[in-house]
């Protein structure tokens, strides 16, 4: 009976172990490394923490140098480019602001898709018209045309050839 009473003491400690196992490790404010079974505090970087339950062991890949505190070099230091600040989550009025500017932009698009649609519209009309207007002038058939005065006059060939050529331009917009 010993032996399985040790056998059962050995197998309750390593399930103890493997509990202590799961704890966090990442690089402090100071440069130091923490250890505690509880999460980082918010606002440490992912490249900070160096384990976590559930990510590799740190003693698996050795951690590179930290830089020594204090002022940037002068060929890294860029007055123009500014850290970025830990943000928390948007405010009411950060959200009301991007509200109205997708508002903004999808009504500016759908703007533009109608004008679009109307433009595709006058196209295909004038298209229509243009393709009546060559089937009239190559039919062979007289054209008659009414003047200012009244009058009727048929076309001559000449004015026909220029007027089927005005057409063919403008059926090129339609192909």
């Amino acid at each position: 009976m010993p032996l399985t009473l040790s056998r059962a003491l050995g197998a309750a400690l390593l399930i103890v172990a493997s509990a202590a196992q799961a704890q966090y490790v990442w690089i402090g404010p100071g440069g130091t490394r923490q250890y505690s079974d509880r999460p980082p505090p918010p606002g440490t970087p992912a490249s900070k923490i160096v384990k976590a339950p559930g990510r590799p062991n740190p003693d698996a890949a050795p951690l590179p140098a930290l830089p020594a505190a204090g002022p940037l070099p002068a060929e890294t230091a860029d007055p123009a480019v500014k850290p970025a600040e830990p943000k928390g989550p948007p405010t009411l009025a950060e959200q009301e602001a991007a509200y109205r500017e997708r508002n903004k932009a999808r009504d500016e698009q759908h703007r533009k898709d109608q004008e679009e649609a109307q433009r595709a519209r006058q196209l295909a009309e004038r298209c229509v018209s243009a393709r009546e207007s060559q089937a009239q002038l190559t039919s062979g058939s007289r054209i008659a045309r009414y003047g200012q005065d009244g009058e009727k006059r048929y076309m001559s060939d000449a004015e026909r050839a220029a007027q089927a050529a005005q057409v063919n331009r403008a059926l090129q917009d339609c192909r």
